[in-house]
């Protein structure tokens, strides 16, 4: 079957570790981040119109002690009640006439609510009416103006494409066809790219007027080079093996991934139910890392790699006027390993072998082994002590890196274990990391089984999907404790 020209230009593009760096992603953009950001907003607009209505009337200079009583309940009741009235959910953020409506009830109930709680404790004589009826005005229109700004700043994302959700659809057959049209009527956050089918042979090169861009096996070289936010599976009931031989393969990528409502889910895992354009899809597996999390993990790598480099700055020079003094030849080495997504980073060492020994990470790598004769006098030392790792906290500060996530291999050890290893890949689902829940259950060093591997690999997905700020600081503290020797590491 001939292919689209457009379509064949996109997967003949190169794949292997030379080809260009795809664009890096903004992950943090979410709807949960949006609707935060405007909690935070009210409670500022609820707080600054209580404050303003007391400066204009009393004009005291000094904030009286029941006032700011009041505010800060009205703040906590305010928010609750906001989220009830669903003035926080994304589909009504944009949509001033839900959100006037919303607030015109629920600001005043807040305020209701407040000389409810003055009546009951008796203290409802020390607060002046003046000052609450002032109040409700000012705060309904300071919550209507962050309406008015919250619209427009989404207006302007979306047209930007930062809120639109990049989504393919497998299945080019008549489920597929369905949804696509439906999503094209009645969804205009989603940015619908094409459509990928087994079945190449017996499916048309468009559906609905959307490309069917190759197989499923395409589509995983597709995501390495294009930004992909949810994979639609659409299948019919009777579909099942397909379903779970390709359920296997997006297990890898870092994306959402839904599948149809007439799609069999019972030997599947499921969180929930989610929608696109109302169509309610089942959630098979999340994105890890978006949103909240997103901004959370990179803080914490940007904040704690400058802290730490601050720190050990002295140690680094010391250690690379040791290699200098030790060996002919550069301070640092850099070997290009897979990162997020199967992006190829190049990630920074101290150099430990002699020059022209070391490989960069293409090719036939042969792994560090007791005694090796390419280890440097100082190399060793480095090695065991993983004093060598770190200058991968210029990766961390760079942002091809994190502090904690799974350690990044080799080009051609990932490669190699990718065949070897069904859910291997899906280690890429995060950046990887200096040190990691595998790492501090003692699986570093020399892997030379497939079975050390395979364990590893299981350390790397739990903390993938278990993934928090709390498990991090965990990992970051047994690091600290266990120390860095390691009878593996050569």
């Amino acid at each position: 079957m001939k292919w689209p020209p457009h379509v064949q230009l996109i997967l003949d593009q190169q794949t292997g570790p030379s080809s260009r760096k795809p664009p890096r992603r903004t992950d943090w953009l979410a709807p949960s981040v949006v609707a935060g950001l405007v909690r935070v907003l009210d409670a500022l607009t609820i707080a600054g119109s209580g404050l303003l209505a007391d400066a204009l009337l009393f004009d005291s200079g000094a904030i009286p002690v029941h006032a700011l009583y009041s505010i800060v309940i009205a703040i906590v009741v305010g928010i609750n009640l906001f989220q009830i009235a669903d003035c926080y959910d994304f589909r009504y953020l944009s949509n001033l006439y839900q959100q006037s409506r919303r607030l015109v009830v629920a600001w005043p109930l807040v305020l209701v609510i407040l000389l409810t709680l003055g009546f009951i404790s008796d203290t409802l004589d020390d607060v002046s009416r003046a000052w609450v009826g002032l109040w409700l005005a000012f705060g309904l229109g300071g919550l209507f103006a962050v309406r008015v700004a919250v619209q427009a700043q989404i207006g302007a994302w979306h047209r930007a494409g930062r809120l639109t959700r990049n989504v393919v659809v497998i299945g080019a057959g008549e489920h597929g066809r369905r949804f696509v049209e439906h999503l094209r009527h009645g969804e205009q956050s989603v940015n619908l790219i094409g459509l990928f089918d087994d079945r190449r042979e017996r499916v048309p090169d468009y559906v609905a007027g959307y490309p069917v861009l190759g197989t499923v096996d395409d589509l995983l070289i597709f995501a390495r080079h294009h930004r992909i936010d949810q994979v639609v599976v659409a299948l019919p009931w009777g579909a099942e093996a397909r379903l779970l031989g390709w359920m296997k393969k997006l297990r890898n990528l870092p994306v959402e991934v839904r599948l149809c409502p007439d799609m069999i889910g019972f030997h599947l895992p499921h969180s929930g139910v989610s929608h696109i354009g109302g169509v309610p899809l089942l959630n098979v597996f999340e994105k890890p890392l978006a949103g909240w999390d997103w901004i959370v993990k990179a803080v914490e790598d940007r904040l704690l790699a400058g802290i730490i480099l601050l720190a050990i700055s002295p140690l680094m020079l010391i250690i690379a006027f040791g290699i200098k003094l030790t060996s002919p030849g550069p301070v640092f080495f850099k070997q290009k390993r897979y990162g997020f997504n199967n992006e190829v980073i190049e990630v920074y060492k101290f150099r430990s072998m002699y020059q022209g020994s070391a490989q960069g990470g293409l090719g036939v790598v042969q792994q560090a082994t007791r005694g090796d004769p390419r280890i440097t006098p100082i190399g060793g030392f480095l090695r065991r002590t993983s004093l060598d790792e770190l200058p991968q906290f210029l990766n961390v500060f760079k942002g091809d890196m994190s502090i904690v996530g799974p350690r990044p291999h080799a080009v051609a050890h990932n490669e190699q274990y990718a065949r070897l290893i069904d859910e291997y890949l899906a280690r890429h689902k995060v950046k990887p990391g200096i040190t990691g829940w595998a790492q501090v259950h003692g699986l570093r060093g020399e892997t030379d089984t497939l079975e050390k591997m395979e364990r590893r690999v299981q350390y790397d997905l739990y903390y993938i999907e278990n993934w928090s700020f709390f498990l991090d600081m965990k990992i970051i503290l047994t690091t600290f404790l266990v120390g860095f020797m390691h009878p593996n590491a050569y």
